[in-house]
């Protein structure tokens, strides 16, 4: 009896609150049709639409997480006080930069000056001279370099990894920074708190750098939301070592042994730039603004002997371009793109992932038609299932245009990070050539236009080539239909930023 009365009721009740849900749904669809396309690409503007109009509760949810990019008031006001900083000391100083033979003959090739104005505009970090450049391929020879160089500082040692570890590889490094602490010299790190934490005996590493009295620090901690809320996938990237504010190495490298750890076969390669001279006073300058970032310490004065750092050690021009979220433009992808539409004979472009945006691949892909020689080596070795699909799903345009692609043979996996414009610029650093390090991650370029950089940088290129196997665009167009739909899904996915 009480079922034949109730019935009815609790039907009309599910019956209102199905309503309800699909009026509400619609509401979130329309809504998000007012708030996520602001300020957004329209490729990853119409990927999180179509993501809220088929599932909206879900769509919305994930969007709030992961939708913005914008960094907390007290990360940008870092960002924003460094900025404010480095151009106050450059126009104060700027007699004795002049003087300075340091910044004497800082000209690029006519053809780049349009490039290296964007740059200094983007970051206050002018090109200069009076440097030298060396790229180092050996995996175990970069840390052995950058651990001889720190058992010669004298003053300071600046250190930012997004993946630290302490492992057989890495051992030597805690041990110099261990002896350097104990003669005086102040040591700083900087380490992702995502990008390291999975590595073994990392509870062990901050308590053994703790005891020795260096200073250590996680970067982009995860925070709850509210004041400090950080989206929780944004990273710091950069890779950067500074001693005595003369000599610094950046590159691809991250300080773990060869193999990551990894469980499978894949081993790393890597290329890391050891520069002395002025240009290792901008890698400090960006170490300075992740530190005052994550400590809210602002580090002027760090090191009062200015002739030291102007001080010439070779040749060579070269500036850096910082990017990351905390700057207001995509620094590396407008940079990158100039100098692509800048390059007349050729652009080879070495990167283990290339997920490009529409500006980018327009920018190659137009190289590529007006006769300049475009080359994009990849690897074989797949390490980011996603990444790996969505990069190849840009393959069959590439190749149509006139682009060759190589994959660096399995199962080694080419980490290295730099591109080569004509025979006559060079850029090397941490940013991977992805809407992720476009504008996500925190990234370091270091870019150099002296000949004898790129032609020892040509010379690498060749016996990568020769380690890698070119794609046939006939046998990639008639690959499986099952790996076509996946590398398009992937690289619908790879537009949710």
């Amino acid at each position: 009896m009480w079922a034949e009365v109730f019935s009815p009721v609790m039907s009309d009740i599910a019956h209102v609150l199905l309503i309800a849900w699909v009026a509400f749904e619609w509401i979130l669809r329309l809504l998000a049709l007012f708030v996520v396309p602001r300020n957004r690409g329209p490729n990853s503007g119409v990927s999180w639409l179509l993501f809220i109009f088929l599932v909206p509760a879900v769509g919305w949810i994930a969007f709030l997480i992961f939708g913005s990019s914008r960094l907390p008031k007290n990360r940008r006001d870092a960002q924003g006080s460094l900025d404010e900083y480095v151009a106050e000391t450059m126009h104060r100083t700027s007699g004795q930069w002049k003087q300075s033979a340091a910044l004497l003959n800082a000209l690029p090739p006519e053809k780049y000056s349009n490039s290296v104005n964007l740059g200094t505009g983007l970051t206050h970090l002018p090109l200069c001279s009076g440097n030298t450049i060396e790229p180092i391929t050996g995996y175990d020879e970069s840390i052995e370099q950058i651990v001889n160089d720190i058992n010669l500082a004298r003053h300071h040692v600046m250190i930012e990894y997004y993946i630290i570890a302490l492992d057989t590889a890495t051992m030597p490094l805690f041990a110099a920074l261990e002896s350097a602490v104990a003669r005086g010299v102040k040591v700083r790190v900087l380490y992702d708190a995502f990008g390291s934490r999975k590595y073994p005996h990392r509870k062990e590493m901050i308590a053994r750098m703790r005891r020795a009295g260096i200073e250590a620090h996680a970067m982009l901690p995860l925070r709850l939301p509210g004041k400090n809320y950080t989206r929780p996938d944004l990273r710091n990237h950069r890779k950067i070592v500074v001693i005595d504010g003369v000599v610094g190495y950046t590159g691809s490298l991250n300080m773990v042994q060869r193999d990551y750890h990894r469980k499978d076969d894949i081993v790393y390669d890597e290329l890391v730039v050891r520069v002395e001279g002025p240009i290792a006073a901008q890698l400090e300058v960006v170490f300075l603004n992740d530190w005052l970032a994550e400590t809210g310490e602002f580090l002027k004065g760090l090191h009062s002997d200015s002739a030291a750092r102007l001080k010439p050690r070779g040749n060579m021009t070269a500036h850096v371009i910082p990017s990351g979220p905390g700057y207001e433009y995509e620094n590396n992808k407008k940079f990158f793109a100039s100098l692509f539409y800048t390059a007349q004979k050729q652009i080879t472009i070495v990167n283990p992932y290339f997920v490009p945006d529409e500006a980018l691949i327009s920018a190659l892909t137009s190289a590529a038609m007006r006769g300049v020689k475009v080359t994009l080596l990849n690897s074989e070795a797949i390490d980011q299932i996603t990444v790996a699909h969505a990069q190849r799903s840009y393959y069959e345009q590439m190749l149509k245009a006139g682009i060759e692609i190589y994959l660096y043979n399995a199962p080694a996996l080419l980490h290295a990070k730099y591109t080569i414009i004509d025979d006559d610029a060079c850029f090397v650093g941490s940013s991977n050539m992805d809407i992720r390090s476009f504008e996500l991650n925190q990234e370091l370029t270091l870019t150099s236009y002296d000949k004898e950089f790129v032609s020892t940088m040509q010379t690498i290129t060749t016996e990568y080539l020769n380690a890698s196997t070119r794609i046939e665009k006939d046998v990639w167009a008639s690959r499986p239909p099952r790996k076509q739909l996946l590398d398009n899904l992937a690289r619908l996915t790879a537009s949710l930023q």
